[in-house]
């Protein structure tokens, strides 16, 4: 051989190779928005929200929530708590028979901690979730209850569904998530 090196291989790609996702807001989403969450015990799951992401995990789509979490930036809670209210979530889902693949959160708020790239819209935890998990973005979905939860979708070339309110282009609308997953899945 010519000086004994080997070829190197280049990185696999990973366009559109993983697998899809729904990526979900997480309160006014999954679960009652009652303002700044730090108190796992005051977490209510939605109606039929349980249910919609088991459905998911038995379509073999990822169920992965991305919410922002500026109660940290404002001092009103810490990380501590938002973990309790992170496993207290996965408690209440498994208890009827439903499954997170991940979560992720944002803590910032640009007026107190400055500008960050991980509070929605912003793309890095879609990003991390896509590079950890092997998820396919363009294939992917993204439901909230804000237009801001389902904006990434336009930039990675996925498709949004706003809970609650009347379609706006190029969003579609759902009345809640269990709707949201109906129209997911029979989009497939």
């Amino acid at each position: 051989g010519h000086g004994g090196r080997r070829a190197r291989r280049r990185p696999p790609r990973v366009s559109r190779a993983g697998r899809p996702a729904v990526f979900l807001d997480r309160d006014g989403t999954i679960i009652e928005d009652v303002g700044y969450l730090g108190d796992p015990e005051r977490m209510r799951l939605l109606p039929d929200a349980a249910e919609a992401i088991a459905r998911l995990n038995r379509a073999g789509l990822l169920a992965v929530v991305v919410t922002n979490q500026s109660g940290i930036a404002r001092g009103l809670f810490d990380e501590k708590a938002y973990e309790a209210t992170r496993v207290r979530l996965d408690r209440l889902l498994a208890d009827q028979g439903a499954r997170l693949d991940a979560q992720y959160h944002c803590p910032h708020h640009p007026e107190l901690s400055g500008p960050c790239e991980c509070r929605k819209p912003g793309l890095l935890l879609y990003r991390r979730a896509a590079e950890d998990l092997g998820i396919d973005l363009p294939a992917s979905w993204w439901v909230g209850d804000r237009r801001r939860d389902v904006q990434p979708a336009t930039a990675l070339g996925g498709r949004g569904i706003v809970l609650g309110q009347a379609p706006s282009a190029p969003f579609l609308a759902a009345p809640d998530l269990a709707a949201a997953v109906t129209g997911i899945l029979a989009s497939r």
